[in-house]
Parts: C-alpha cells; sequence; structure tokens
C-alpha cells in the first residue's frame, strides 16, 4: 500500500502575511461622532422690571451659552446677565425689524445646532402675542429640544404697579386681550368688543387709538367710558394717564405717549381714583 502524504507543505509567503498582519494591526475607522444637539428656551422676561421675571426664567438665562432677545426685553434686565453670556438682538420696533421672523426661527436652529443651550427671551409672556407658535414649528422641525418659560404678561404687570384688578366680579367677570395688529390685517369683530362687563386690554393699539375710540362708541360704549394709558410699564420712567372713549385720541397726542404702549378699556380703571399709587404717578383726566 502507497503510503499517503498527510502533511502538505504550507507555502509562507513573507509579503502576503506580513501585509496581512498590517491590517489586522491596523486601526479601524470609527464612524463620525454625531454632534450633540444644543436646546432652546423660549422665556418669557416679564413687562420690564428686572425683578418680575420668574425663577426658573432667570436660573435659565444664567447657564446659558447665548441669549437671542427682543426689544421690549429691558436694558436694565440685560445688565444683570453676566458679559460672559453671548447676547444677540433680534428686535423689532414699528417699522425697523433687525432681523425677519423666518431669519430668527433659522437663527435658534443653527445655534443649537452647534451644541449651544440657547435662551430665546421675549419681553412679556411668550405665549401672549409672542409669535411663539412659528418658532416653535420650527424647531420641532429640526428635530431640536425646546421648553417654554411663561412670563407675566405686560397686562397684569402694568395693572398691578397702576393698582387695580383686571377683573371684578360684580363689574368686569372677564378680561380680553386684543392686539391691534394681525400679520394679515383681519377685521377686529368691533361689535363683540363693546361689553360693559369686561375689561379690554389692547396691546400695539397706540397708532389705533382713533378706531379704537370711533368703533367702540359705534357698538354701544358711551363717551365716557373709561380708558387708561400706561407707557413703559413697571419701569422707572412708566407714565400713566386716565382718560374716557372720546377723548382717548386727543389724549394720546396731547401727553406723546410712545410704544410700548398699552390701552386698557373698562371700568376696573376706576379703582386707580382710590389707590394711593396715583401719588406718584402722571394722571391726567381728561374730560
Amino acid at each position: 500500500m502507497a503510503s499517503l502524504n498527510l502533511f502538505k507543505p504550507l507555502n509562507l509567503d513573507f509579503f502576503h502575511w506580513s501585509s496581512l498582519l498590517e491590517k489586522a494591526s491596523a486601526p479601524t475607522e470609527q464612524p463620525a461622532k454625531k454632534k450633540k444637539l444644543g436646546e432652546v428656551a423660549l422665556v418669557g422676561a416679564g413687562p420690564g422690571d428686572p425683578d418680575l421675571i420668574t425663577r426658573k426664567g432667570w436660573k435659565l438665562l444664567l447657564s446659558a451659552e447665548v441669549i437671542v432677545y427682543d426689544a421690549l426685553v429691558s436694558q436694565e434686565l440685560l445688565g444683570e446677565i453676566p458679559s460672559t453670556i453671548r447676547k444677540i438682538y433680534v428686535g423689532k420696533r414699528k417699522g425697523q425689524h433687525s432681523r425677519s421672523q423666518q431669519e430668527i426661527n433659522q437663527l435658534l436652529v443653527e445655534l443649537a445646532q452647534q451644541g449651544l443651550q440657547v435662551v430665546r427671551l421675549k419681553g412679556g409672556d411668550p405665549l401672549i402675542f409672542g409669535r411663539l407658535t412659528e418658532e416653535v414649528d420650527t424647531l420641532k422641525q429640526a428635530g431640536i429640544q425646546w421648553q417654554l418659560v411663561p412670563g407675566i404678561t405686560a397686562a397684569a404687570g402694568c395693572a398691578a404697579q397702576a393698582g387695580f384688578s383686571l377683573t371684578e366680579r360684580r363689574i368686569a367677570p372677564s378680561l380680553r386681550l386684543v392686539t391691534a395688529h394681525s400679520c394679515d390685517e383681519r377685521p377686529i369683530n368691533w361689535a363683540e368688543l363693546a361689553r360693559r362687563d369686561e375689561t379690554l386690554v389692547f396691546y400695539m393699539g397706540l397708532s389705533k387709538v382713533d378706531e379704537i375710540s370711533q368703533q367702540l362708541m359705534r357698538y354701544g360704549l358711551p363717551e365716557d367710558w373709561p380708558v387708561l394709558f400706561v407707557e413703559k410699564g413697571t419701569l422707572k420712567d412708566q407714565r400713566q394717564f386716565l382718560t374716557n372713549l372720546k377723548a382717548m385720541p386727543d389724549c394720546a397726542r396731547q401727553v406723546g405717549l410712545k410704544a410700548p404702549t398699552l390701552i386698557y378699556v373698562g371700568q376696573v380703571v376706576r379703582q386707580l381714583q382710590s389707590t394711593g399709587q396715583l401719588l406718584s404717578e402722571e394722571v391726567v383726566q381728561q374730560p
């Protein structure tokens, strides 16, 4: 019987095996780590007085890496924020917009994509006439984490500073906050607003004082129905002027009111006459 060769010699090619060893010992390429996204907190700064920001809002300001703020945020509040925190102004006044709303939306996304902790600081309460939905929708679409921190709205802050309640169960059991400007200039239902059992507060209404006066009287409110203007509410240079529906346009022009000014319409402002706070405020009673 022929003997079997059970051991086949191996052909050891030095260059072949050395290249295999090099490949085995070479570090494997790791997939690039995805940069962690930052978060955006939309925070209400309150009506102006820096002491009226919420505790949670203040904590978020101190922990932020960048703050994107509006025109209605008081300089006093901004001055208390550490200078090491980056601040970006995106304010909009009538006819003077530093950035469009679309640009602001995109800026928030870009900052968060850089991994930054962002505070979007808005005057008053961002949930009231703050164009909040547009910014939140943009953040959602980009997959950015966000949170809302309400603030004291100007209607409440200015009323507290002036010393009257927004509602009163006997004469004004309901409250209505109204913006005098809409994005599509839709008409205001004046007949619905001309109620005697309700307090009206007009935001951004200074340029519409003639229309407010005429339309509310047209739909049934009396000429002597109480009106209160509050300019720069809760700030050290706050001014307030007590007048009535018929006289309100002349009052606004005579005293030179400027934005931001709130307009209160309703019987609750008569409480001003019985509060000691009037002693330190400028009040004009128009005939």
